[in-house]
């Protein structure tokens, strides 16, 4: 899951404008690291990978 919600903050907000949260607020530097990993891709490559991510879980759980 963390790796749509950097593909979606990476395509509605661009790339990380934020300082990595502190060692004693994992959750959110987990979502910070997850973000700042996607942080070359454009806008628009990282909506189109959100939806092909999205796409292979539904067929994951389809399958299952």
């Amino acid at each position: 899951m963390l790796i749509l919600y950097g593909l979606y903050k990476q395509a509605t907000v661009g790339p990380v404008n934020t300082d990595r949260p502190g060692m004693f607020n994992m959750r959110e530097k987990y979502k910070w690291d997850a973000w700042k990993a996607v942080e070359g891709k454009s806008k628009e490559e990282a909506m189109g990978d959100y939806i092909t991510k999205v796409k292979q879980l539904f067929e994951a759980a389809g399958s299952s």
